[in-house]
């Protein structure tokens, strides 16, 4: 530990994201990158950006993309903020709207950086329970709070809820920021962007790295009541104004455009969801319903942690999560047909030679 660290950064446990191993011939599943690949008008958009012009920074507002969006959500383009990823658009909002005097709700099993932000930025947080089938209970949330944060899908469970279910929730607390983290939410579950017209209270986060397969452009963007949209830019302008580079604000725009080459993935992505869910009960899993593009499953007969070593002992890489409730859980990124197929396949062997749980 360095003598020079603040007390913040002594007592800091930081997210751990998933492994970027150099192994030959793996099949990496592990990260919920989406493997069928960006539109080919990303490319040609790019290729069109990378110019004289990069010596000049990008525009600061991303007034071109945040107006793509806005025309493609249905919205104003003052609804509309774009940040570098999803998680540092969370990020800016964890400080603008859900730092409150009041307890920050947020489910016990969730995305983990949810808590490493709450660490950073002095939040008090309350947990609140998911039920026993590891869903997040509307009902439960009928409690104080200064504000309330959820991933819809959850992650790293997988299971959404409905815009009604979301609805719900925004009635119980009118008066208090909700934000509606939808990273997973093309693959399967229902925007609550419709419901910022009447809930202005309401902000929702949403990626290109998981559906529109821009994971390493970073853009991700927030749509809700210009007010809350104020408090982002304020919060942004505080602390990098030139967040998307311009290569990334044309690529982003370029996929907006390729509707059909979208769709095209997603229907991919979600039948291969259903196969892979397929062959895992067929080998004795336990998985859970998916609205993601991953599945979150368990052997009764394997401890999590021993079966995901055993994995990348075939050159698999899956994601396991040493926490209470779900440590027996594997999460399994949906990957190609051929991945697939080698997942099952090297399952089927670390079954055969396991150690029971």
């Amino acid at each position: 530990m360095n003598r020079f660290w603040s007390r913040l950064v002594r007592e800091l446990h930081p997210y751990v994201p998933g492994e970027q191993p150099r192994i030959s011939n793996l099949v990496k599943l592990n990260t919920n990158e989406n493997p069928f690949g960006p539109s080919p008008r990303v490319w040609a958009a790019i290729r069109a950006e990378a110019a004289e012009t990069l010596r000049l920074y990008p525009d600061p507002e991303a007034t071109a993309l945040r107006q793509a969006l806005a025309k493609y959500h249905g919205v104003r383009p003052e609804q509309v903020f774009v940040g570098n990823g999803s998680d540092e658009i969370l990020a800016h909002a964890f400080v603008a709207l859900l730092k409150q005097d009041a307890p920050l709700l947020l489910p016990d099993i969730t995305y983990s950086f949810y808590l490493t932000w709450c660490q950073l930025f002095g939040i008090v947080a309350e947990m609140v329970p998911l039920d026993s089938a590891l869903r997040i209970r509307v009902a439960d949330y009928a409690r104080p709070a200064g504000a309330i944060v959820v991933a819809n899908p959850n992650a790293p469970t997988g299971i959404a809820l409905g815009r009604a279910e979301i609805a719900a929730l925004l009635e119980l607390h009118p008066e208090q920021p909700v934000v509606v983290d939808e990273a997973y939410v093309d693959f399967g579950a229902e925007t609550a962007i419709p419901l910022i017209a009447s809930h202005p209270n309401l902000l929702v986060v949403q990626t290109m790295s998981k559906s529109r397969a821009l994971a390493g452009l970073r853009v991700g963007y927030a749509i809700g009541d210009a007010g809350l949209i104020e408090a982002l830019v304020r919060v942004k302008d505080s602390f990098n104004s030139y967040p998307l580079g311009r290569l990334a604000q044309a690529g982003a725009v370029a996929a907006l455009e390729d509707e059909t080459h979208f769709r095209q993935t997603l229907r991919k992505v979600i039948a291969e969801r259903d196969r892979m869910t397929r062959g895992l009960a067929g080998l004795g899993f336990d998985v859970l319903p998916s609205a993601a593009n991953f599945v979150f499953a368990r052997h009764p007969a394997r401890d999590g942690l021993g079966l995901a070593a055993d994995l990348r002992a075939e050159a698999v890489l899956v994601r396991h999560f040493a926490k209470a409730r779900i440590s027996d859980y594997l999460r399994i990124t949906v990957g190609t047909n051929a991945q697939t197929d080698v997942l099952l396949a090297a399952l089927a062997r670390c079954l055969d030679k396991g150690t029971p749980a």
